[in-house]
């Protein structure tokens, strides 16, 4: 009889690794911006390329998704990618000045920025992890 213990892990997920990664974005736009760097925008604005968002959608939503606090993170983890894709695009077409502009703070994307990471703190409240 083949016994999956995967299922019994109450969380493979580093959730304060995740928060530190996503905000690792802003350095890595800024550093693609002066390195004038092509990136793959499309990838970047999808949010279940990443580590959380392949969490979210798979083992989370199975054990979390009854939760308020999955859902809201979900759709600000969806709005962060989305940002971020705005900025890569940006860059791929060569706008450096408003790239650097666009993570500047008070724009959408550092308000996702931030939003996502309270998201997780919460997420991670409410369910106990």
């Amino acid at each position: 009889m083949y016994i999956n213990f995967d299922q019994y892990k109450e969380n493979s997920m580093d959730l304060n690794n995740a928060i530190a990664k996503h905000s690792e974005w802003k350095t890595k736009l800024r550093s693609a911006i002066t390195r004038k760097e092509t990136l793959d925008a499309s990838t970047i604005s999808k949010d279940n390329c990443c580590d959380l968002g392949k969490w979210l959608h798979g083992e989370a939503k199975s054990s979390f998704g009854h939760l308020a606090a999955h859902s809201d993170c979900v759709k600000k983890h969806a709005e962060f990618h989305v940002q971020a894709g705005k900025v890569a695009s940006a860059i791929n077409e060569k706008k450096y000045t408003e790239a650097e502009a666009m993570i500047e703070a008070g724009t959408p994307y550092t308000k996702a920025s931030s939003a996502i990471g309270v998201a997780i703190l919460h997420l991670k409240k409410e369910a106990g992890i």
